[in-house]
């Protein structure tokens, strides 16, 4: 395949709208999950949790509303309906945005969200007793820690723990829904890397990249970039990049790493490969981290830690004279991360991580080869678990020659 040759214009009127079919997450599946978790909660013993808005209040309840500082939020009991917390000026617009439907238990703006928290789990039933052990509540992972501050003085005899036992060991595992939203944002976004390296040309800047890659990410669907991030030369070192502009050069490695949205679903995929002529050390290099993303990948079997897939891509590396460990030139961060409705999230492929991979759990593979004062080279591909093993969402990269595999 030749890297570049096309302009802005042609390469956008290659790609046209891919999300016909995508279909949102439902109501029902929404009452699914609160049902799981639900299940899972009386099996571990705990009476309720309570989850913030932003993404774990939309995964259980289908209910979009972003963080704030106000508290906002819904209360999941271990059984029993869904109820939800919020100021009484937003009552009318949070009930607009509900998906799963619960009364609204509101707070003016002098009165204590804290205290009215308390006393709805109290009216639900949720309530310390004499005699009995403290009731388990969760509180979620990604609230702020002024509303946990909050609870914390005013919930004397309840035992107040994080809701990540049961947020993450829901949200890990993806129904065959999630995954398919999670298959069209990751064939949008892989169809844009396609036409950004088409683009590129001596002397093209990298923020004239990302601003071509915005524009395709909404020409195939999506409304915009979630994220990008695009290096030229030295600067694909560093795997989050750099404050400085670049601009291309012949026998620059290239190394652009973007992301869109379908249905509130994340894509996130990688490529790196060279504009110009191919130096040896980069094709040894390129060669070296497609290895260490493979052998990853063949790690990740049903019921393996998770950790064994991030020592497997080490390993990997340490034959070919990387590391050994996170020590540079080499791979300086975890193998890969789950991903979902974050593009962060749980579980982490990471060593100490013993969490047994599951059917259903999605995750980044990216053992990226870190060469300071040279150049980086990340492969990110991601994978979900099947009955059968892993899946790829977005084939590897093919080779430095030809990396979107165009010429097979």
């Amino acid at each position: 395949m030749t890297i570049g040759g096309k302009t802005m214009e042609q390469a956008l009127s290659t790609l046209s709208d891919m999300t016909a079919g995508a279909v949102p997450i439902g109501k029902e599946e929404h009452l699914q999950r609160v049902a799981r978790a639900q299940a899972f909660m009386r099996e571990q013993g705990i009476a309720a949790i309570y989850v913030n808005a932003g993404a774990n209040m939309t995964y259980f309840t289908g209910t979009k509303w972003h963080a704030s500082e106000r508290m906002v939020g819904a209360i999941i009991p271990a059984s029993g309906a869904v109820e939800y917390i919020a100021p009484a000026f937003e009552e009318s617009t949070l009930k607009d945005f509900m998906l799963v439907d619960g009364p609204v238990n509101c707070w003016h703006e002098h009165e204590s969200p804290y205290q009215l928290f308390v006393d709805t789990l109290k009216r639900m039933g949720i309530a310390p007793a004499a005699g009995a052990a403290a009731p388990r509540v969760g509180i979620c992972e990604s609230a702020a820690f002024f509303i946990y501050d909050g609870i914390r003085p005013l919930a004397e005899g309840y035992a107040l723990e994080n809701a990540s036992t049961v947020t993450a060991h829901c949200r890990s595992r993806k129904s065959a829904n999630e995954i398919a939203l999670m298959q069209r944002a990751k064939d949008m976004t892989l169809a844009v890397h396609v036409a950004a390296a088409s683009i590129l040309r001596e002397g093209i800047t990298t923020v004239e990249v990302e601003e071509f890659i915005d524009r395709a990410h909404r020409k195939v669907g999506a409304s915009g970039s979630y994220f990008v991030i695009v290096l030229f030369g030295e600067a694909t070192a560093y795997p989050h990049g750099v404050s400085y502009v670049q601009t291309l050069k012949p026998g620059d490695t290239v190394l652009i790493d973007t992301g869109c949205k379908l249905h509130n679903y994340i894509s996130d995929i990688t490529r790196t490969y060279v504009y110009g002529e191919i130096s040896e050390r980069q094709r040894s290099v390129w060669n070296s981290e497609k290895a260490a993303q493979l052998a990853a990948f063949n790690a990740a079997q049903l019921g393996v830690p998770c950790e064994e897939v991030d020592q497997a891509a080490r390993r990997s590396l340490e034959a070919d004279g990387f590391g050994p460990g996170y020590k540079l030139p080499g791979l300086p961060h975890r193998t890969g991360h789950g991903i979902g409705l974050d593009i962060h999230e749980w579980p982490y492929l990471v060593g100490g991580n013993k969490t047994p991979l599951d059917v259903g759990m999605c995750f980044s593979n990216e053992p990226m080869i870190c060469i300071p004062g040279e150049f980086g080279v990340r492969h990110e591909d991601h994978f979900y678990m099947t009955e059968n093993g892993p899946k790829w969402f977005t084939e590897p990269a093919h080779s430095i020659d030809d990396p979107f595999g165009l010429g097979r």
